[in-house]
């Protein structure tokens, strides 16, 4: 596997980041809000447990085949293949729930945000699909093509990782002000920071 380690190495650190959009909905008070609201965010923060654990999931997923070094060509492709489905499906699910929920009531402007967030989340489901389809492409039989394949599925990455970026910023500006108060008074949403573990690059 000499040759293809690093680069897979590269790739999972450019996903360690990612677990904090799945926390973007969450955050440190427990302040009231009003039932119209609270009703909003326990739309939302009811399934942040089960979709937290299935993105988390697949980060731990992606780091733990970049340190096999002893995984075929094939084991890898297969493993970041179903990294990336998992991812896929995680944040289409977070996408549709946010979706469902609709905007939050009475909240300035909410309908916007809220309309962003799913447009992000959305987009970065398709983008992470379109990396699976680039991973199961990959060439397993000829090593020299299939180091070259992982560094273009890396480059890919970067720009996956803009999206990632943008996502976590829709979201935030989702949970403003009263959202924030609202959200954070749900169980879902509490489980969510007390069960992640995997690492938060960035914010």
């Amino acid at each position: 596997m000499e040759g293809t380690d690093p680069v897979n190495k590269k790739l999972a650190a450019a996903l360690s980041g990612g677990a904090v959009l799945a926390l973007a909905l969450t955050g440190c008070t427990g302040d009231e809000g009003n039932p119209e609201l609270d009703a909003w965010a326990k739309k939302v923060c009811d399934a942040v447990p089960a979709q937290n654990a299935k993105i988390s999931a697949a980060y731990v997923a992606i780091t733990k085949a970049a340190k096999d070094t002893t995984s075929t060509p094939k084991e890898l492709q297969q493993a970041d293949s179903q990294a990336f489905q998992d991812l896929a499906d995680g944040y289409k699910a977070r996408a549709a729930v946010i979706d469902t929920a609709g905007a939050p009531p009475g909240v300035e402007g909410g309908a916007k945000v809220q309309r962003d967030v799913v447009k992000q989340l959305t987009d970065l489901s398709a983008a992470y699909a379109d990396l699976k389809k680039q991973v199961d492409g990959l060439n397993t039989k000829d090593q020299a093509k299939f180091a070259s394949g992982l560094k273009d599925v890396s480059a890919e990455m970067k720009q996956v990782e803009t999206q990632r970026k943008s996502a976590v910023k829709a979201l935030k500006k989702l949970e403003s002000g009263d959202t924030k108060k609202a959200l954070t008074s749900q169980e879902g949403c509490k489980q969510a920071v007390a069960s992640a573990s995997a690492p938060a690059a960035d914010s």
